[in-house]
């Protein structure tokens, strides 16, 4: 057995003949081991908050969207859009066309977005698991249905009725039109019937209603053009690949962007509120670790005699030091490996039974806290705690220098 570590085990666990040392020690390693767990509880909440964004995200957006650089639509049946259909790693398209306009229902007023999709969108999208009340039913015969968000529905006034009797007035600006007061001069008007309401998040709720490509079409004059190009990815394939492919065959007329992509800014908040608050738990770290310099000092002085005693049986000044220094770190080691299993065992009873609630009487998707355990988030933090520990063990012990060690033999 190494000499050092054995030496330093016994001096952890054995009885200081200052009790206040063992005191010290104590603290140290409750210290330690309190700021792993909030560590890893914290950075396991983050992660929860993160994958269900973007669950909730990939209920409405594609895996890979294509828009035009320049210009607001395209043409669907473009040589190099038909090209795209050659990937294998591509399972479905979509066209979609999206455009603002101004909805009314029963005199009240809102401006939403509405959003033009084919026949697949549920096969591209997650929504119709989503919808709270109505169907998911874009089409049936010669009449168009649309899907509103719960926010729209609830600033409308929209009431699904189960006979589809009711409808929305859809206004939207005529193309090439002048500014006119009269308002069927000015603007074109289609009615579409409510068939459903879907709720994901605050953002699309508020923004979106669903209706078919083809009602779109209509609405806008258009014939085969498109705002952008959603597809969806076979399950097993690399998504950043398949989409280095796409941008390879379509050049730099086109912008292509993955699901991250999609919401890049709220992605980037969420990893630099993580990192920020690795950071801070990280500063709390250094100064609880204080009481490991203090108790390891004091242990120094502690030990002198047995310092000594070492000395006279031929032990080098290197092993005196990397006693103490293995000493110190092994109060890390065990603050760090209470904090992990404790923060773990956080985790599980808040995933497997949600006992913190979400404040908000039930206003959310969710009612509890999220939770995801990483394993990259135990070893960084294992490794972050094991550096503090060990600078705060080797500060003390590099003033066992050559003439500390001389008075005592």
């Amino acid at each position: 057995m190494n000499i050092s570590f054995y030496i330093a085990k016994r001096y952890l666990l054995a009885k200081k003949s200052t009790n206040v040392i063992n005191i010290i020690s104590g603290v140290s390693v409750v210290g330690v081991a309190t700021v792993t767990t909030a560590l890893i509880v914290v950075l396991s909440v983050m992660n929860g908050f993160n994958g269900l964004l973007t669950e909730l995200y990939n209920s409405f957006d594609p895996d890979i969207k294509i828009t035009p650089k320049t210009g607001k639509t395209f043409i669907a049946g473009n040589p190099e859009i038909e090209k795209l259909k050659e990937i294998k790693e591509i399972s479905f398209f979509g066209e979609v066309i999206e455009e603002s306009a101004l909805l009314r229902f029963d005199k009240k007023e809102y401006v939403a977005v509405l959003k033009g999709v084919e026949d697949n969108f549920r096969h591209m999208s997650g929504v119709d698991s989503m919808i709270v009340a109505g169907e998911f039913l874009l089409k049936s015969g010669n009449t168009n249905f649309a899907v509103v968000g719960l926010g729209v529905q609830h600033f409308l006034g929209v009431a699904v009725d189960p006979t589809y009797q009711r409808s929305i007035e859809v206004y939207v600006p005529k193309r090439r039109e002048k500014i006119s007061q009269d308002l069927e001069k000015m603007y074109k008007i289609m009615r579409i019937v409510p068939a459903g309401v879907f709720s994901i998040q605050q953002d699309y709720d508020t923004k979106y209603v669903i209706v078919p490509i083809e009602f779109m079409r209509e609405l806008l004059d258009y014939k085969n053009e498109i705002t952008s190009l959603e597809i969806k990815v076979k399950n097993e394939a690399d998504i950043p690949a398949v989409k280095e492919k796409i941008m390879a065959i379509l050049g730099d007329g086109y912008v292509v962007k993955d699901k991250y992509e999609q919401h890049e800014f709220i992605f980037r908040i969420m990893k630099s509120e993580k990192l920020a608050i690795f950071l801070i738990l990280s500063f709390i770290l250094i100064i609880a670790s204080f009481n490991i310099i203090g108790s390891l000092t004091m242990l120094i002085i502690d030990k002198k005699e047995d310092i000594g005693i070492l000395k006279s049986l031929g032990a080098s000044n290197s092993l005196i030091k990397r006693i103490f220094l293995i000493e110190g770190w092994m109060i890390s080691m065990a603050g760090a490996l209470i904090g992990l299993v404790l923060g773990a065992l956080i985790c599980w009873v808040q995933i497997h039974f949600g006992i913190v609630q979400l404040q908000g009487g039930g206003s959310f998707i969710i009612s509890e806290y999220p939770v995801e355990m990483h394993w990259l988030d135990f070893v960084t933090v294992l490794a972050i705690v094991m550096g503090i520990g060990f600078v705060a063990a080797w500060y003390p012990v590099r003033y066992i220098n050559k003439k500390y060690l001389d008075s005592v033999s």
